[in-house]
């Protein structure tokens, strides 16, 4: 395999990347593109073209992703209101409708543009190749689902094939209806279901800061548990880290909290010895 030619001039050392692809060769990755990240069209080009480069050098790669921004836009062109309760979007028929669409559209333009770059991708969606049942998280909320099961067969055939299956987050629940899932949620479910080596969740933040606002670059369980008690870890990050304990507890090895705006960042996380963000492990 020529390196030379696969890898970015700007990625990480070549003689580190060999030593990771022996590491995680017959490891999946899952990996969570979402929140505020994907707004700018040359970060999504960044991750598109980091997962193409996994996917040359073979590795097995599993992506979710996320819309809320995308969600967001298309609900106000509807003059319709968000209501937030617990940080997750209350939504009726009229918001799942728009949900729903948006996701599917997104996942289309991910596989699409993996196309482009010469990797073969599978939209998994609701309305195709659904891998995700879901329990209501709460009356109040309406059509929002926790994963109570995930359909690990049809994922493991797209990857063996190696295609990258593309997952929306969304899911049916009884009576086919849709449901929308938190994309922190739906990934860590997914990773756990197929007991993933790598859940690598890509965020608009640098990943876990300490007190004095510094990157930490690894840290246990008990350690990040500690954090949230004394409130060093505080909104919109506690969804985020419960979703890595609940991996990591149940078979993932580690998780990494990337900063999606840095170049190459997946490439930084995955295949040298620094990384690009905070990898939480047990």
């Amino acid at each position: 395999m020529d390196l030379e030619k696969i890898l970015p001039d700007n990625g990480p050392p070549i003689d580190e990347v060999s030593k990771y692809i022996k590491k995680y060769k017959n490891d999946l990755i899952v990996v969570k593109y979402g929140g505020n990240v994907f707004i700018d069209r040359s970060i999504f080009n960044n991750f598109i073209e980091d997962i193409v480069i996994l996917n040359k050098l073979g590795l097995s790669i599993v992506v979710v992703h996320g819309g809320g921004p995308r969600i967001k836009r298309e609900l106000e062109k509807s003059n319709i209101q968000s209501k937030f309760i617990r940080g997750l979007r209350v939504t009726d028929e009229k918001v799942i409708d728009i949900v729903e669409t948006v996701l599917i559209d997104f996942n289309k333009d991910i596989v699409e543009s993996l196309k482009k770059k010469g990797s073969e991708a599978v939209s998994i969606n609701t309305k195709n190749n659904n891998v995700i049942q879901v329990t209501p998280e709460g009356e109040e909320l309406g059509f929002v689902g926790i994963p109570n099961k995930i359909n690990t067969g049809i994922i493991n055939d797209i990857v063996k094939k190696k295609l990258i299956p593309i997952i929306s987050p969304l899911g049916l629940g009884q009576n086919n209806q849709t449901y929308n899932i938190n994309g922190d949620t739906a990934a860590g479910a997914i990773a756990k279901s197929l007991k993933s080596r790598r859940l690598l969740l890509m965020t608009n933040v640098e990943g876990v800061l300490d007190k004095e606002n510094k990157l930490i670059e690894e840290i246990s369980l008990s350690e990040i548990i500690e954090m949230i008690k004394n409130e060093t870890i505080t909104e919109g990050m506690i969804p985020k880290i419960n979703t890595c304990v609940d991996a990591i507890n149940n078979g993932v090895t580690a998780v990494g909290i990337i900063d999606g705006r840095k170049q190459h960042s997946i490439l930084f996380e995955i295949f040298s010895d620094k990384g690009s963000g905070t990898l939480i492990r047990k």
